[in-house]
């Protein structure tokens, strides 16, 4: 199955430059590439990507202001914010608005690939300094949280091993059933979390006070 790719950059040749790496990939397709944030609202609906490549600079509508936008309307789509420091203050932003990772812009195109397949297996690729940040913004007075979501045991357990930094693959292997069945948990514990991405949902489990598993 191909992965569908959305591109959001104002940069031409770079923007073409993706979507020809991308189509030349057998796993993954360019469905959309966009030169601003206001016209990737008008097609991603449509096109529905998987993954969106967010330029985080934008002229007009900001990447940050996109993403939250987006992960609104299409709450499944993975988006990694594009940018060419790591340590800029707007990727902890755009993480809080539901990115679940960052790639920079003079990565190569196999790592660029690589951070895609990886975040659809349920990567969220991002320096430690930044994660802590994210982690950091959720510690709130709120220890009831995990209790309150009323999460069933065996959402308890994946929330466990996200936290733990697991793919989705390796939370399948290590309870021993489908990666399309470990999806389908994900989405119920961020509807019950009210989060939009891996790194929001282990934030509130590491802050909560329920830490095991099985909330025992």
């Amino acid at each position: 199955m191909r992965i569908n790719v959305g591109i959001v950059e104002d940069d031409r040749e770079v923007r073409e430059n993706w979507a020809k790496v991308l189509n030349a990939h057998p796993k993954l397709k360019c469905v959309a590439a966009c030169e601003s944030g206001e016209a990737a609202l008008k097609q991603f609906p449509d096109c529905r990507p998987d993954v969106v490549l967010m330029d985080i600079n934008l002229p007009g509508m900001s990447g940050i202001q996109c993403t939250a936008l987006l992960k609104e309307r299409l709450p499944k789509t993975q988006v990694l914010m594009v940018t060419i420091y790591s340590n800029n203050n707007s990727i902890f932003e755009a993480l809080q608005a539901g990115a679940s990772g960052y790639i920079l812009k003079n990565k190569s195109s196999a790592e660029v690939i690589r951070s895609i397949i990886d975040v659809v297996e349920g990567g969220a690729p991002m320096t430690g300094q930044i994660a802590r940040r994210v982690i950091e913004a959720f510690r709130k007075p709120a220890p009831k949280v995990l209790k309150e979501a009323q999460l069933t045991t065996r959402e308890k357990e994946i929330l466990h091993l996200i936290a733990k930094g697991y793919a989705n693959k390796e939370i399948a292997s290590q309870l021993e059933v489908a990666v399309s069945t470990v999806r389908t948990h994900i989405e119920h514990i961020y509807e019950k979390l009210h989060v939009h991405c891996r790194t929001q949902a282990a934030a509130k489990y590491l802050v909560g006070a329920d830490h095991g598993p099985t909330g025992k």
